[in-house]
Order: C-alpha cells, then structure tokens, then sequence
C-alpha cells in the first residue's frame, strides 16, 4: 500500500514516498500530491521508501515535475535515497536527461 508524508519548511518542502510507485499511485498523484507541491520552489522527493517503480510509476514522476515546473518557473527539485533496483530503471531511461537541469538525482 502506498502512502506518503509532507514535510514543510519555508518554500522548501520534502515528500517522503513509502510503496510502489504504480497505477494504483495515479490518483493520490494528481489530487493530493501534485497540489500540495505546487507552492514550493525547492521540492524533495524522498523515494527511499519505493521498492518498485513501473512504467506508469516512471510518468507519475514526469508529470508531476513537468506539472511543478510550469506552476513554478524557479523551482528546484531534488530525487534523494532512490533505491538501487529502482535506480537502475532511472538509468536505463536517462530520466536525468528527461528530467531537465533543475532536477537533481541524488543518492
């Protein structure tokens, strides 16, 4: 089951993934999730507690960094703690590429 936790500091805000990012993930994306980080410009995504991303999972992601950059010019985000078996599908897509210069992947 997935969830998650947002964490506000400022216009900084960290969101903590916890379960598999797949289509079950689909609405929770679109009604809470991108919502609540459309105000922020410096954006965490915390995806430690994702074991499993599939390729609906892969255009959640895009489309809520896709969706945050339009509504926020300036905006920064950050990719942190991925999971290797995870990291290795960000890899395969070059979804550093994808992502654009103001999205960093790190750990």
């Amino acid at each position: 089951m997935f969830s998650y936790e947002l964490v506000k500091e400022g216009w900084s805000v960290s969101m903590f993934f916890n379960g598999d990012l797949d289509i079950d993930v689909s609405e929770i994306m679109e009604e809470e999730i991108i919502p609540n980080l459309l105000p922020f410009t410096e954006i965490h995504l915390d995806l430690s507690g994702v074991p499993f991303v599939d390729s609906t999972g892969i255009g959640l992601l895009i489309n809520l960094i896709e969706t945050v950059k339009k509504n926020q010019e300036n905006v920064q985000i950050e990719i942190r703690n991925v999971q290797p078996l995870v990291k290795e599908v960000f890899v395969m897509l070059h979804l550093e590429e994808i992502f654009g210069e103001k999205v960093q992947l790190v750990g």
